[in-house]
């Protein structure tokens, strides 16, 4: 079950008490797309906070060099979207699309504001939750800005292994900020 699944995920986070979590979980409708449809573009305010049930999906910058790069990849179960422009509600600067056929559920800004007013517990949740994605985005930051290309290879893998097998290589050169000559050179010479 869907709501199972979340339940599951944000328990690890903080579990809600159960009126709460009845109120948390209320607000979840399923959502389907297919591969490679854009679900907010960059500009546009991201409406919906995701939990993924199903598929890849990745939000990445495009320069105005036209040169892409691949800022985080999603997969089930975890949130997903453009965080920073829910949480603000201002114009997204990163594009979210569907690496794959995707299943949601899917909540809009409105409801989960409205709740978290009514609810802190709630509010914490949204709170811890939002800690544990800045810790990693500083983590990441700092292995992007100081590590070699073989050490960002590394970090990956151990890290994220089965990615490799899930997404294409293209994707993930883009977010360790490799080209793709060098991603190939280490996906044959680093082993674990």
């Amino acid at each position: 079950m869907p709501l199972d699944a979340l339940r599951t995920f944000t328990d690890r986070i903080l579990p809600l008490p159960e009126a709460d979590w009845e109120a948390f979980a209320g607000l979840w409708q399923p959502f389907a797309c297919k591969r490679k449809t854009v679900l907010t573009a960059a500009g546009e305010t991201e409406r919906y906070l995701y939990f993924v049930l199903d598929g890849v999906q990745r939000s990445y910058y495009l320069a105005p060099s036209g040169r892409e790069a691949t800022i985080v990849f999603t997969y089930p179960h975890s949130f997903s979207g453009v965080a920073d422009s829910f949480l603000t509600q201002t114009p997204a600067r990163f594009t979210f699309e569907t690496l794959t056929a995707s299943s949601f559920l899917r909540t809009s800004y409105s409801q989960l504001a409205e709740l978290m007013k009514a609810a802190p517990a709630v509010q914490t949740l949204v709170l811890q939750t939002t800690a544990f994605v800045l810790k990693g985005v500083l983590q990441r930051m700092a292995e992007q800005q100081t590590a070699t290309a073989e050490e960002k290879f590394r970090a990956f893998l151990t890290r994220s292994p089965h990615l490799l097998h899930l997404i294409p290589h293209k994707y993930l050169a883009s977010y360790l900020a490799l080209d793709a000559a060098t991603f190939s050179k280490l996906l044959g010479t680093v082993r674990l």
